[in-house]
């Protein structure tokens, strides 16, 4: 017999079919991978002409024509007991398992395509089998039958299983359960449905459970029963669309997914598990039964203090990663989630940021997505390892005291035939118009909020990377995409809400219940919305109107200000509203201050080559725009590459070009942004008043002919004043107002030699009693070309 294939994903795996007594090795290879377009067979029923061109729908057929002959030619079976053969029956515990059969009778109806013979356990009575069919049947008394009987059988292969009767257990997912699910309020679904570890009166199986109002019957298929639909139906739970089965025998590792057929049309389709919390690596797409809650957490002081922490008013800068492409290794193979933990972590803390935000890590079939067309919402990606070392490398981050955020993407879902698309051969988790359910310019569908298991999914993912990997907190990606019903659309092409309006009202119920159910169950996180338009209170508490989020990503500031700084320095005296005017509205809401992915893709160019100018220039453009971004009110974040100034535009396909730290210019942009975090989370006035108006007061935002602007950031123990030139002209003798006397001494400088610059500064300067932009004392300083200095008194 062949050897059972060790899931990398799980130590316990099974290694041999002896170790797993429903291993059965198909006749040929069937992977559950597209490359053998297990989903094709979603399309119609197993008919000739589809069977010729899919290769799996081809085996399948193969397999199931004899048996499709023979109850041809056999005598009829009964209305029930046909459904089972033709695998249409939402009920096989009606016609499967044990029943009574007269006073003190039992008898036993099993269905097993692959057998040959049957017996009750190892020494047992035999079955007989119905003429034509595969089913066998025993009948005896029931005071000889165990509380739960085994099969002992000879397949068509001559080898023997043994297991126990799945259609012999009792219904497992609790009323409760299913309750709160209909009502879109049980956060932790995902503990229900799915696929997981169960012991049942000392029986050790796997239960699987899945939503699918549409379907008239669904099986799990998997290695173990030759991914044949008809040998594992599940049951139906009754009007609220979910399905169950426990299968004792199976083990963690176990490869699975879902066979359905539609109740109206017939159609038949082959899905992975929406709820799966592992898959295999792309380009296949099965599910991965995991053993779960083995992981021993080492990061409790760092729980225990994020539960009391003020976000607000403390420092956050994110360090915004693609784990796939920061750094490869020798072979140019992804790193693992360990290796990760090890040098990424070390990396980020070497250079001072505070947290970590990771492009979505939720499984996904496509690199070039970057993760954004998610199929799997409770699975780390397979890329990287199993969940276990997604924890390690979360648990290495606390205890290192960085933060870990996720991007994760609730406003559309990929096409993608094996996925949520079309789950149950109907529009379930999308809107069925595509006016509403589909994104045009993503080729993407929309997630129907009105639904609310489809809500109920959602929520229970966030609860999920919140609870079991321990996130710091999530971004949410599009959230404009889903705020309004014409985002991106013509106007014949979107359709109104109830009252006549573009607002997505169903939206903006779900942001405020997300919101509202991860803050209050998991204190001390934040929920982050990248949201590019001028909604109102994105960042406001749900009790005032509020969508609830913490933060919004702030993009009308980003936009300005690389716009601003693309202008060649001549230019920049016409363009000076684009530094000033995001002051007008920068304390609206809680903004973090993004230089994303978004920026240096898609011929955009990197932030680097956005700058104009010679090479020098280039340089100091950028130091001082990060001068700038550092304090400015908001928290920060900044892209992986950006740091160190990478030249080329990134390549998702590609580690970041690391070389070029080989080069003292390039050294310098990277010793500036670690300096810069170090003095940023050691001064509470560039970070204790983000979010409010006191912690900021304009110098001189007015100097547009010689492109100079000036301010003070402060709180009640610390003042900083920030003077920043953005042309390429020393200015000596340049004036400013201070409100006190004293010496100012610079604490930082752009222009440093250290960093590349030309070391062009005052060092000190002593306040004059000479009054000056309204303040009684000013300063007398020497400003570096397109540089920043920070001064204290």
């Amino acid at each position: 017999m062949k050897k059972h294939s060790k899931n990398p994903l799980d130590s316990d795996a099974p290694k041999s079919t002896e170790a797993n007594p429903l291993q059965a090795e198909p006749a040929a290879s069937l992977k559950a991978g597209p490359e053998n377009s297990a989903e094709a067979v979603a399309k119609k029923s197993l008919s000739p002409a589809a069977a010729a061109v899919d290769p799996v729908r081809k085996l399948q057929a193969e397999r199931q024509a004899p048996a499709a002959a023979a109850l041809k030619s056999a005598p009829a079976l009964e209305p029930e007991a046909m459904k089972i053969a033709e695998a249409r029956h939402h009920d096989p515990f009606a016609v499967l398992g044990r029943h009574p059969a007269g006073p003190g009778q039992a008898r036993i109806t099993v269905y097993l395509p692959y057998a040959e013979s049957v017996r009750l356990g190892p020494d047992g009575a035999a079955f007989t089998r119905r003429p034509g069919s595969d089913f066998f049947d025993y009948s005896g008394p029931a005071r000889d039958l165990p509380e739960h009987y085994q099969l002992r059988w000879l397949d068509k292969d001559g080898y023997t299983r043994e297991h126990y009767d799945p259609y012999d257990f009792a219904p497992q997912l609790p009323e409760f359960d299913q309750h709160l699910f209909g009502e879109g309020k049980h956060w932790h679904i995902y503990q229900k449905l799915g696929a997981h570890l169960h012991r049942i009166d000392g029986i050790d199986g796997v239960l699987f459970a899945l939503w699918a109002p549409n379907a008239g019957r669904v099986s799990v298929v998997g290695d173990f029963n030759r991914w044949d639909g008809r040998c594992q139906p599940l049951r139906s739970l009754g009007g609220g669309g979910l399905w169950e089965l426990f299968v004792p025998g199976l083990t963690a590792g176990c490869v699975y997914k879902f066979e359905l057929r539609n109740r109206y049309s017939g159609e038949l389709l082959i899905k992975t598990d929406p709820y799966g919390q592992a898959f295999e690596l792309r380009p296949d797409t099965a599910a991965i039964v995991v053993r779960e809650d083995r992981y021993r957490w080492q990061d409790q002081a760092w729980m225990t203090q994020r539960a009391g922490h003020d976000w607000l008013h403390e420092p956050m800068a994110v360090y915004e990663v693609h784990l796939g492409s920061w750094r490869r290794d020798k072979l140019g193979n992804f790193l693992n989630y360990r290796a990760l933990a090890v040098e990424l972590v070390a990396y980020v803390k070497q250079l001072g940021f505070t947290h970590i935000e990771l492009l979505p890590v939720t499984e996904h079939p496509l690199d070039a997505s970057w993760g954004y067309q998610t199929t799997g919402y409770f699975a780390p990606t397979s890329r990287h390892g199993s969940p276990d070392d997604f924890r390690f490398f979360i648990d290495a981050c606390h205890q290192n005291n960085i933060g870990v955020l996720l991007d994760w993407v609730p406003a559309h879902f990929p096409k993608d035939a094996f996925a949520l698309a079309r789950f149950d051969g109907s529009a379930l988790y999308e809107h069925a118009d595509p006016r509403q359910g589909e994104h045009r310019d993503w080729g993407t569908l929309i997630y129907n909020l009105g639904r609310n298991e489809v809500k109920n999914f959602l929520l229970a993912s966030a609860v999920f990377w919140l609870e079991e990997f321990h996130l710091d907190g999530l971004r949410v990606d599009a959230v404009a995409s889903m705020l309004y019903l014409d985002y991106s659309r013509e106007a014949h092409d979107w359709l109104p809400n109830r009252y006549g309006g573009n607002e997505n009202l169903e939206a903006i119920a779900f942001f405020r219940e997300l919101n509202t159910v991860t803050h209050q169950q998991y204190p001390g996180i934040v929920m982050m919305a990248e949201e590019s338009t001028a909604w109102p209170q994105v960042t406001r508490p749900t009790w005032t109107g509020g969508l609830g989020f913490s933060m919004k990503w702030n993009m009308g500031w980003m936009h300005d200000t690389l716009a601003y700084m693309s202008q060649e320095p001549i230019h920049r005296k016409y363009h000076h509203d684009q530094l000033t005017f995001g002051m007008l509205y920068a304390f609206t809401e809680n903004f973090i201050l993004p230089f994303s992915h978004d920026e240096v893709v898609h011929g955009k160019q990197s932030l680097l080559n956005k700058m104009p100018g010679d090479n020098w220039q280039k340089f100091a453009n950028l130091r001082l725009l990060y001068t700038y971004m550092f304090t400015y009110p908001g928290k920060k974040l900044l892209f992986m590459g950006c740091e160190f100034g990478q030249g080329v535009e990134w390549n998702f396909n590609q580690a970041l070009d690391w070389y070029v730290l080989d080069y003292p210019a390039h050294q310098g942009v990277q010793a500036l942004v670690s300096d810069l975090n170090r003095l940023y989370k050691t001064h509470p006035a560039l970070f204790s008043h983000d979010f409010d108006a006191q912690g900021f007061a304009w110098i001189d935002c007015h100097d547009v002919q010689q492109s100079v602007i000036s301010y003070r950031r402060a709180n009640k123990f610390d003042e900083l004043i920030v003077v920043l030139n953005f042309t390429p002209v020393p200015r000596p003798g340049y004036r400013i107002g201070v409100p006190e006397p004293g010496v100012y001494t610079e604490i930082f400088n752009s222009d440093s030699g250290y960093y590349g610059g030309s070391n062009t500064g005052s060092g000190a300067a002593a306040a004059e009693p000479i009054a000056w932009m309204n303040q009684p004392w000013s300063l007398s300083l020497t400003l570096p070309p397109l540089g920043a200095v920070i001064l204290k008194l």
